[in-house]
């Protein structure tokens, strides 16, 4: 397991950054003008062993309650490695690889070999507006408790009133479902790592492979991608196999 320490940090200057926790490959903070754009619980746990409650952590091998193992699987729990340290690409970019690998501890659980890579890159693209896709059916607005999983959504979604009133465009790729959840009132005492009052304040909002398995036959591979960008001119993308949770701060 990671120590609380193992921490990876690209930055593109600007005041604009991404820290990579290596337990789980959780990214905990990503700032833009010195802005934090999500969520982690002040009640998060940083000991190496617990995941990290916010902040965009990877699921793998598989979502939700396991019978297994660790709900969500153990790839949030697991320490991952370094391929490619942080990089300034020659378009200014910063580019940094993880991977993770089966050990004695997965093949215990989960008895098959595999290699997960997880590329992120901290981009700037400048716009001059934000172009807005607006999909037919009525959006999705959160004042309960919440835990729904929608099969078969578009490739982009608007996340809006997101950090002082600014809208988060999600645009993914070869992730067919979208996850929304949020405990509210009613189940935020039930989450031990989430301060009671911090609920109205989150939204965590989950790309993945969720409805339906992915079958991968010997020396196959499986591919997605997914491109955060908020209101500033400031792109985070990533590209990794599995599923990924994304807990943004929200202003009520």
């Amino acid at each position: 397991m990671a120590a609380a320490t193992s921490v990876v940090l690209l930055d593109r200057g600007n005041n604009t950054t991404c820290t990579i926790n290596l337990h789980g490959a959780t990214v905990v903070s990503w700032r833009v003008n010195n802005q934090e754009q999500l969520f982690v619980s002040k009640a998060a746990i940083f000991d190496g062993k617990a995941p990290i409650r916010g902040g965009i952590p990877v699921v793998f091998p598989h979502f939700g309650p396991w019978s297994y193992g660790p709900n969500h699987g153990f790839a949030r729990v697991t320490q991952w490695g370094v391929e490619k340290r942080p990089e300034r690409l020659p378009s200014g970019d910063v580019e940094a690889i993880f991977f993770c690998t089966d050990n004695e501890w997965t093949r215990s659980i989960w008895h098959y070999q595999f290699r997960l890579t997880y590329r992120l890159i901290l981009r700037e693209k400048r716009t001059r507006d934000m172009v807005i896709y607006q999909e037919g059916r009525e959006a999705v607005t959160i004042g309960e408790w919440t835990d729904r999983i929608y099969q078969n959504t578009p490739q982009e979604h608007i996340i809006t009133n997101v950090v002082s009133g600014r809208k988060m465009r999600v645009q993914k790729y070869n992730f067919p479902d979208t996850v929304v959840w949020n405990p509210w009132l009613d189940h935020s005492k039930d989450v031990p790592d989430l301060g009671e009052d911090e609920y109205p304040n989150m939204i965590c909002v989950e790309s993945g492979h969720v409805s339906s398995p992915v079958v991968l036959l010997p020396g196959t591979a499986f591919e997605a991608s997914q491109i955060l960008q908020g209101s500033d001119p400031y792109v985070f993308t990533y590209f990794f196999l599995g599923n990924v949770l994304m807990f943004f701060k929200c202003s009520y």
